[in-house]
This record gives C-alpha cells, structure tokens and sequence, in this order.
C-alpha cells in the first residue's frame, strides 16, 4: 500500500525549515552586527594610537632640538673658555670636540634638518681633522656658533664657506 503524503504533514516540515532558517538568519545578523561593531571599535582604537604616535613624535623631535640647542651653547661656552684660558689648550679643545660630537649627533636625529646635518658634520670633520687650522681661526668658529645659538641661519652659511676655505692638504 502506498501511503499518500498527507499536506498537513508537508505544511509541518515546511513550516519547520522556515522556523530554522529564520533562526539561522537572526543569528547571521547577530554575528554581523557584532563583527560590524567591533570593526568600528578597532577603526577607533587605530586612530587614537596614530594620534598618540604623531604626538610622541613630535614630543620627541621637541626634546631633540632642545638638546641640540643646549650643546650649541655648550660648544660656544667651550670656545670662550678656550680663547680665556692661560693653559691646557689641548684640554678645552678636546671639550669643544666632544661638544661638537653631541651637536652633530643631536642634529642627526632632527627631522627635516638634512642640509643642516651636513654641514654641521662637515664643520665637526673639519675640527676632529684639521685641529691646527681650526685652533688658528677659532675666531671665526666663535662668530658661526654665536648666529647658531641665536637661531640666525647664516650660521650654517658661514660654517659652509669656513669649511670650504680649510686647506684639506694642510695640517
């Protein structure tokens, strides 16, 4: 005998399926809600950090052109106390060398400072390398630290031009 599938029994299955898609459904919306919201909690997140980061860097750049503005002064100090001085010459040079070493390093770390950097390490060159003609001229190295020290940018032009008039054969 077969047996006729009765409509109320299929009507029962469909309404069933329907039940459990529709359940499947709500979850789908639950988990992309969800996922929705947690994308836009982390969007933020990402901002708030990048904006902690630009403001750290910019501290940082901060305190690094202030310790390059301290051994500025620092190497301006060291040439009057080396023009001052009765004696041990060789000892205040050595200060203004390792002062110069702590400029050019600072300098080195300051963003947007390329042209600077050079010939801030082109006049250190010349001190480490050439000590006697520096030693003679240190008039001269005493006027590019003053406009230095006085945020005038003709000091890095006239450290240009004194490093280029050094007789690089010459001690």
């Amino acid at each position: 005998m077969s047996r006729k599938p009765k409509k109320k029994d299929e009507a029962q299955k469909m309404l069933e399926y329907t039940y459990r898609d529709s359940g499947q459904e709500y979850l789908m919306r639950q988990k992309m809600l969800r996922a929705i919201v947690i994308a836009i909690i982390l969007g933020i997140a990402l901002t708030v950090f990048i904006a902690l980061y630009v403001a750290e860097t910019k501290r940082v750049q901060e305190t690094y052109r202030a310790q390059y503005n301290k051994s500025l002064i620092a190497v301006l100090e060291d040439i009057h106390s080396y023009q001052n001085a009765d004696g041990d010459f060789e000892l205040r040079y050595r200060m203004l060398v390792s002062d110069m070493a702590s400029a050019n390093s600072f300098a080195f770390l300051l963003n947007d400072f390329t042209e600077r950097q050079k010939s801030i390490n082109g006049l250190y060159t010349v001190v480490i390398k050439y000590p006697e003609q520096t030693q003679k001229r240190i008039d001269e190295v005493e006027v590019i630290f003053a406009d230095l020290t006085a945020n005038l940018d003709k000091g890095y032009d006239e450290m240009d031009e004194f490093v280029a008039s050094i007789d690089l054969k010459g001690f």
